[in-house]
């Protein structure tokens, strides 16, 4: 971890000075011409944002994830707190720290926005003063949010339940942790998104779509099964649109008889997967979806003639993954 926060971005600087740090960085940058907020309303910050890298993540790994957050601050500018736990064997016993900041045009050239970033190395051995050097970071009277990525265990985010508790989301991405997570007694259940779910968003859009042409007793009337496959990259994908898919159904009156599965396809592409509706008398629903290619195939035959679509296939962006997540 130390590998990981030596990689990112930023200026280290007194972990006691960060706030005066920030307003150095800003005035630096605004000496040699570049851009910089002209007061603190030009921050624009509109939410905190802690973005946590567990133990599973390595350098280009953070990096990405580093990237995905700066990405999203253009949009909704925010103060983003990034945390890089050491772990327990290394004899590190100080915290220390590091200041990111960037500015970009909004919708105008009088539009500047800015964005903060505060990233915190911590050995365990400074655990005990992490959530006072967390809440010193943060901008007081905005919503804070909060981005898991790669714990262990969903275990070990029991011990930062100052985080669990004050954030209006908790995020983690299902494909990234064990199964567990989804499990987990979480402190505030209704506050938890899966990064997951939330990137799937296009693809439940156009399914959706295409069945709600039909009456909900048609989609589930004779109902015998419903199989989902996946390429090798697509698991947690798979195992998402099966869930959303058996909501679905149930919520059209499916019998809680009908069969519910999902698994990886022999010979299926990476990044493509697909779903099938079995009926008892002999109608059936098709999709086919392949994400390199961005494309889908929608063959159907419900009871009115056969019904055969082409359609796009895609999944959000990690950044727009997570404003669906944080925000819807």
């Amino acid at each position: 971890m130390p590998a990981v926060f030596n990689a990112l971005p930023g200026i280290e600087v007194p972990v006691g000075a960060i706030s005066k740090s920030l307003d150095k960085m800003w005035s630096d940058t605004a000496a040699k011409g570049g851009p910089a907020p002209e007061a603190e309303s030009g921050k624009a910050t509109q939410i905190n944002l802690v973005l946590h890298l567990g133990f599973g993540t390595n350098a280009a790994d953070a990096a990405e994830q580093f990237e995905t957050a700066v990405r999203f601050s253009r949009r909704y500018p925010c103060r983003v707190v990034v945390l890089c736990p050491l772990p327990p064997e290394n004899p590190a016993t100080e915290i220390r720290a590091k200041v990111y900041g960037e500015c970009h045009l909004g919708k105008s050239k009088d539009d500047t926005r800015c964005c903060e970033f505060v990233l915190l190395s911590y050995p365990q051995a400074a655990r005990k003063h992490l959530e006072n050097q967390v809440s010193v970071c943060l901008s007081t009277d905005l919503p804070l949010y909060y981005w898991a990525h790669r714990f262990s265990s969903s275990a070990k985010l029991n011990d930062y339940q100052f985080l669990l508790n004050r954030s209006k989301r908790v995020l983690f991405d299902t494909s990234l942790v064990e199964a567990a997570a989804t499990s987990f007694p979480w402190p505030k259940p209704d506050a938890v998104r899966d990064l997951v779910y939330a990137r799937m968003l296009p693809i439940r859009q156009t399914i959706g779509q295409f069945l709600s042409g039909y009456a909900p007793a048609t989609l589930s009337k004779n109902l015998r099964a419903v199989n989902v496959g996946f390429g090798a990259e697509l698991a947690a994908e798979g195992r998402v649109l099966l869930a959303w898919t058996r909501e679905r159904l149930e919520g059209c009156g499916a019998s809680p008889e009908v069969h519910y599965a999902s698994a990886a396809l022999p010979g299926c592409k990476a990044r493509a997967f697909e779903m099938h509706f079995e009926y008892t008398d002999g109608r059936r629903f098709d999709w086919r979806g392949d994400l390199t290619q961005g494309s889908a195939q929608f063959e159907a035959d419900l009871g009115a003639g056969k019904v055969t679509l082409a359609s796009a296939a895609s999944l959000l962006s990690p950044e727009a993954a997570l404003s669906e997540a944080m925000f819807f």
